[in-house]
């Protein structure tokens, strides 16, 4: 053989081993109370004289960069006999190892754990919650390895992930990619198994509370099925529902097979609070097919060092919150009413919200990383969740409309899970063409008018189609509006929202106001509605009011609103095709009078 076929079968042989390659991760977290964990990530052999590591700068589902490096200390490098190597903090997330022999990386350090509320990672004497992105480094050269991830816990403990299982406390991954999608919970928890549809699940209860453990697995088991009315088939073979129940942190978020739930502890009864629950459950299990199986370009591949962009972030989120409602309809674990109420909530929230004149949602999408809570948002954004459920409503009745009940937005998401799986991305040409496929029309100034443009939906048109409609209940009236939403502030009515073009907007008042007096007479938040109930829409208040703590006065004409929220009902007198439109949307019957 000649050397240079030597030369050649050697760097094949390398770069099969480095294909191969193992990146194995420790944590140590033995001594928990403190929210510390010690971390220890062995990289193979790499032939570079050095290497860089990184912790990144944001986790899946939560759109904003969040610095996740601030927790680390004590780094520090060593080669494999343990030799120490010298290291750069080149930037705020990145650490660059010298390596002279080329050989194993042995990196470690200190992670502080103690963002429950960010779902990123949290440390405690009876358990931790290891997002990846919180926890691990990665070398972005090496992104594509092989992972092990063992743990050293308190000998009561017990872990779980959607990764595959290889111990009690060992898991492995494909790559760093599925580790970031496949959080880990360990600690002292309650479990529940069972199966679906040939598929294994698992519900980890960390936390006391006022739930019922073996009623959610039950109602959990009758909710995944209701995913094949949309989609056929599944991504996954198991699926871990990580619950915590806990003292005020809340929220929740997707991953590739499992999600973590976190709700007040004494927030899972009555019924209203439970089916709060149930819905985002159900909410991350469509993630599990819109997100995490099929996405759109600008996050397929996730840089988690910067910001992802794309346009249909709403499509993400909005569609998701679309769909958790008819899983649960579907499944029978909430009632028509119960839907509907949920329904006119959504409608009338979207057409309080001055925003939605403001902004479509496709800025919205690629605006998120940006987005701003509070009075702005309200006046001049509008939310890839909530207005992404709008649209997706419009967009579904459209779909419906235009086949003649043949095809809808189930089919829509149906065809995406087939033509997009990961790692081939959709775009807004891909949707388009899809809804083409299924009605024969072309979506173009469709999509220009309710995505890329502000949306403006005539609901009562919409609704019809499916024998519903839009009304005030009985004895509703009209009362007087001012047009501002307020708190108590050390006793005084203290401003927190101005509704655009709303009295108060009139009026001059922003937020931060403080109204310590109505016509000259005393006023504070806990009489503040009884005093205003005294008035009529079209009278004029003069509002005596601190801002910047001067005592200024300002007129204020009380506009009106009705005194109850709109509710949906069926209408009176349905026809044979209004029923029909009814059960072709949401795959159930006609609810009987």
């Amino acid at each position: 053989m000649s050397m240079n076929k030597k030369i050649s079968l050697l760097a094949l042989l390398f770069a099969s081993s480095q294909a191969y390659a193992t990146v194995d991760y420790h944590v140590d977290l033995s001594t928990p109370e403190h929210h510390l964990g010690k971390v220890s990530m062995t990289l193979p052999a790499s032939g570079e004289g050095s290497s860089t590591v990184m912790m990144p700068a944001w986790r899946t589902g939560k759109y904003k960069i969040l610095d996740l490096a601030n927790g680390v200390r004590h780094f520090s490098a060593t080669d494999a006999q343990g030799t120490p190597l010298s290291w750069q903090h080149t930037d705020k997330a990145s650490w660059t190892i010298d390596n002279p022999t080329q050989g194993e990386i042995k990196v470690s350090y200190t992670v502080y754990a103690n963002q429950l509320g960010l779902r990123s990672r949290h440390i405690d004497d009876s358990h931790a919650y290891l997002d990846a992105t919180g926890v691990f480094m990665y070398d972005p050269k090496r992104r594509d390895e092989d992972i092990s991830v063992t743990l050293t816990v308190p000998s009561q403990w017990k872990s779980y992930a959607g990764m595959e299982r290889k111990g009690e406390h060992h898991f492995v991954a494909e790559n760093y990619d599925v580790l970031v999608d496949s959080p880990i919970e360990t600690g002292i928890s309650e479990l529940f198994e069972f199966e679906e549809d040939g598929k294994d699940y698992q519900l980890v209860i960390w936390g006391e509370g006022n739930y019922n453990a073996p009623q959610m697995a039950k109602d959990l088991q009758q909710m995944v099925g209701a995913s094949q009315n949309i989609w056929q088939g599944y991504p996954f073979d198991n699926y871990v529902f990580m619950v915590h129940a806990t003292t005020d942190a809340r929220g929740a978020t997707e991953h590739l097979n499992s999600t973590v739930i976190q709700r007040k502890r004494f927030s899972f009864a009555p019924r209203k609070q439970y089916l709060s629950f149930l819905k985002t459950a159900a909410h991350e299990f469509v993630h599990t097919w819109n997100v995490k199986a099929y996405r759109p370009e600008g996050v397929a591949e996730y840089d988690y060092q910067r910001e992802n962009y794309t346009d249909l972030l709403w499509i993400s989120e909005g569609s998701t919150s679309y769909f958790q409602s008819q899983l649960l309809l579907q499944a029978g674990l909430i009632t028509h009413k119960e839907f509907f109420e949920d329904l006119a909530r959504r409608i009338d929230s979207h057409t309080k919200k001055p925003g939605r004149h403001v902004q479509s949602v496709a800025e919205s999408s690629h605006e998120s990383w940006i987005a701003m809570p509070g009075d702005f948002a309200h006046n001049h954004s509008v939310s890839i969740y909530s207005e992404g459920f709008i649209a997706s409503l419009a967009f579904d009745f459209q779909l419906l409309s235009d086949s003649r009940m043949k095809a809808g937005y189930s089919e829509l998401h149906r065809e995406l899970y087939k033509q997009h799986r990961l790692p081939k991305p959709f775009n807004a040409n891909d949707i388009k063409s899809i809804a083409q496929s299924l009605t024969g029309k072309d979506y173009t100034q469709w999509w220009h008018k309710n995505v890329e443009s502000p949306l403006a939906v005539d609901f009562d048109a919409l609704l019809d189609k499916a024998g519903l409609e839009l009304v005030y209940p009985n004895k509703s009236k009209e009362i007087a509006d001012t047009g501002f939403v307020s708190v108590d502030n050390h006793g005084l009515v203290t401003l927190t929202r101005v509704l655009k073009d709303s009295a108060a907007w009139q009026a001059g008042l922003t937020t931060g106001d403080q109204i310590v007096a109505i016509n000259g007479l005393k006023v504070n938040q806990s009489t503040l509605k009884t005093r205003l109930a005294q008035y009529q829409p079209g009278q004029e208040l003069t509002l005596s009011l601190f801002r910047r703590d001067r005592l200024i006065d300002k007129s204020l004409t009380l506009a009106a609103k009705m005194n109850k929220n709109p509710v949906i009902r069926p209408q009176k007198k349905v026809s044979r095709s209004q029923k029909a439109f009814f059960k072709a949307w949401l795959g159930v019957k006609f609810p009987k009078a």
